[in-house]
């Protein structure tokens, strides 16, 4: 049985009201953060968020992007 190497993929996620946007990966050799300011072009909500994960999930790592605008206490 030969040993098969196959890279992770990467997704980015937040919480936009009550439903989650998941993002693909614009380019692997971006750190998350980069990511997350790519991002926050189409979503201004990401400019005030940080970077949780990554979290592993069926072969993929999955970051979340938070946010604490619109939340209290």
């Amino acid at each position: 049985m030969a040993l098969q190497i196959k890279g992770m993929s990467r997704t980015f996620k937040f919480k936009k009201g009550t439903e989650y946007v998941t993002l693909q990966d614009p380019n692997p050799n971006l750190s998350p953060d980069m990511v997350m300011s790519y991002y926050s072009n189409f979503y201004p909500e990401l400019t005030t968020a940080t970077v949780h994960g990554p979290v592993i999930r069926d072969d993929r790592t999955e970051y979340e992007f938070k946010t604490t605008i619109g939340t209290k206490g």
